[in-house]
């Protein structure tokens, strides 16, 4: 064990390996001067209350936090990072600002870490285990290290390939930008044609897109964090994914954690019908009209063993 390790003679082996504590590298402290735009965003998505409140500003910051999260469960993490269904080159390109619209970095980079989680998923070379590096890290802590800024193009060469998405990637801060325009010009349009509204550019800015940023940031941190600390876990995966209802209402499907990492290449999170995973319910749709096709599901045997180890207690 390392400086800085605690070992609880309580667990098995296993799980006192993986719950001992890796300290920081002088490289993974946070870097201040790169994470201004993070913390920007919070103070001005806090700070929206002071623009005032109207209905349409709110139904802004709602509709933003699901579209977008839309665009990170079914573009980031399922498209990009998983494969699990296919599309054409046209509407991989519109997925991919879609989904930098999140201001959560380019597609090539946010599917590199998370392949890389799912390999070393709770070990010591998993980037945001929060049973190796703490809550706070797992979180967020390891988004503003100096460290995982960079994209490790090896791990996602067959995304490479694309000069269009190595372009998303490289400019992933101007879909956030013009869409932060569109939604203010929106404000100000309203102020002007509907000003029984009661709204303006300002406030539109602030709450559709600062405040359902702030939103959307910590929804999508939920599931590294939170979704390896809470919940029910069905299945064995060799690490501590879990199952949550709730969590997967916040975050359109990705709370069934632990079935998604039992079979990772599946499309839909959840397995059973009472398992709501409304990212996939959107990307079924969007099969009906021909966006996407070659929908990756769950192997029969993998239901089965579901049921088996329900039948025989494990929690569902």
């Amino acid at each position: 064990m390392q400086a800085g390790e605690t070992f609880n003679p309580g667990l098995s082996p296993e799980t006192a390996v993986r719950s001992a504590r890796r300290p920081y590298t002088p490289d993974e402290k946070i870097d201040w001067v790169d994470s201004i735009p993070f913390f920007l965003v919070h103070v001005v998505g806090v700070l929206a209350i002071f623009t005032g409140f109207s209905w349409p500003a709110i139904l802004m910051c709602f509709f933003m936090y699901y579209a977008r999260m839309f665009a990170i469960t079914g573009a980031y993490h399922r498209y990009f990072s998983h494969r699990s269904y296919k599309t054409s080159r046209i509407f991989q390109f519109v997925l991919g600002c879609w989904g930098a619209s999140s201001a959560q970095q380019g597609p090539l980079w946010w599917a590199a870490h998370h392949r890389h989680h799912h390999k070393y998923s709770d070990t010591d070379e998993d980037v945001h285990s929060p049973r190796r590096r703490g809550l706070w890290w797992s979180h967020m802590g390891w988004l503003l290290s100096r460290k995982y800024a960079k994209t490790n193009e090896e791990v996602v060469k067959d995304l490479t390939k694309f000069p269009e998405l190595m372009w998303i990637n490289k400019n992933h801060g101007l879909a956030p930008f013009i869409l932060a325009g569109a939604i203010y010009l929106f404000g100000a349009f309203l102020q002007n044609a509907a000003p029984g509204l009661h709204t303006n550019g300002l406030q539109m800015l602030t709450w559709g897109f600062f405040t359902s940023t702030t939103l959307l940031y910590h929804g999508t941190f939920c599931i590294n964090s939170l979704s390896h600390l809470i919940g029910k876990k069905r299945f064995e995966t060799g690490d501590d994914s879990k199952n949550s209802f709730m969590l997967s209402i916040v975050t359109l499907g990705e709370g069934w954690h632990n079935n998604h990492h039992r079979f990772p290449y599946s499309e839909s999170q959840g397995i059973y019908w009472w398992e709501v995973d409304i990212t996939h319910y959107i990307l079924k749709a969007f099969s009906w009209v021909g966006l996407v096709w070659d929908i990756q599901t769950h192997p029969k045997e993998v239901i089965a063993e579901g049921r088996s180890r329900m039948k025989n207690g494990v929690p569902a």
